[in-house]
């Protein structure tokens, strides 16, 4: 018998503006406590020293979470040169230093290299995994290996500021899988230097901005004072790419048994499924809740992720 999940069913996002020092997995702890939920997840880790938004996924919202993780991300990053560090960033032990300070010139020369799609090896203290061990358990037990390069993609990289001569702000849009400490250390090697990532923010994860976060202590003032739409986004939040067909109440009984259904020329004259092409998704929605993420295959969409909240 199937043990029975301790929690009420919630169902929708929550983005938190995650602290300093926090690991991505014990936000997620918390707000699932806060909330009293069933069941979390997230749309993408956050290092434990990154701060910023971190949408976590409630209930149904979960099978929805590779969407949010598949978005691209933006960052705000200060690169401290002079000193390379074993994990990346400003955590780690000194393993190599330099005097080299590369100036704004010389910084913008080399910025257009790490723009577009680019090879990384993501830092040893990682959670990428190797033989089904992650990186960082490998890094801390002083094993000798090294992690694979990855094709990763960087829309747009941008010099902010130097403050003084030893820090650079960047900000970066990035696809999945993009390590901002990478990044940090291989554009010092390209200046002739050492250097990490320091002070990093990130302020959006797909359609989740800073704008939509709310601090984990305020978060537990809001749960106990004002209503949840307040502080719950909708199933759907992490899905505003994603064109919306309405089905009716019997085509989403359909759909929530697994069901394909046909949309009539009529119903697709006045839907969003005339502009979507052979085999996109598409959301279901009746009455405004989405009933289920299907294919569009010849006029007709089969569900793929049934959302029964």
């Amino acid at each position: 018998m199937a043990r029975r999940r301790k929690g009420r069913p919630v169902h929708g996002w929550i983005a938190v503006d995650k602290p300093k020092g926090m690991s991505s997995a014990r936000a997620v702890a918390r707000v699932r406590r806060i909330v009293g939920a069933a069941k979390a997840g997230h749309g993408g880790t956050l290092d434990p020293l990154a701060t910023g938004v971190l949408p976590v996924a409630l209930g149904e919202a979960t099978k929805t979470a590779s969407w949010a993780m598949a978005g691209d991300k933006i960052y705000r990053f200060t690169l401290r040169w002079g000193e390379r560090r074993d994990t990346d960033d400003g955590e780690g032990a000194v393993i190599e230093t330099s005097d080299v300070r590369p100036s704004e010139a010389a910084v913008l020369s080399v910025i257009d290299r790490f723009t577009g799609d680019i090879v990384q090896r993501p830092p040893r203290y990682s959670a990428v995994k190797l033989d089904g061990r992650r990186s960082y358990d490998l890094a801390r037990a002083a094993v000798d290996f090294e992690v694979p390069e990855r094709v990763v993609a960087v829309q747009t990289l941008v010099l902010l500021d130097m403050p003084d001569t030893d820090r650079a702000l960047f900000e970066m849009r990035c696809g999945k899988g993009t390590y901002v400490r990478s990044l940090a250390r291989d554009l010092a090697a390209a200046l002739g230097t050492v250097g990490h990532a320091d002070e990093i923010r990130r302020t959006a994860v797909g359609p989740f901005t800073e704008a939509d976060t709310i601090p984990l202590d305020i978060l537990e003032t809001l749960v106990h004072s004002a209503p949840a739409q307040d502080y719950l986004l909708p199933i759907e939040a992490a899905l505003d790419d994603i064109p919306a067909v309405p089905v009716s109440d019997l085509q989403a009984s359909l759909l929530r048994h697994g069901q394909p259904v046909r949309i009539s020329a009529r119903e697709r004259g006045a839907t969003a499924v005339e502009r979507v092409a052979e085999g996109d998704t598409v959301l279901a929605m009746a009455d405004g809740m989405l009933v289920a993420l299907a294919r569009f295959e010849d006029g007709t969409i089969r569900p793929t992720r049934v959302i029964n909240p």
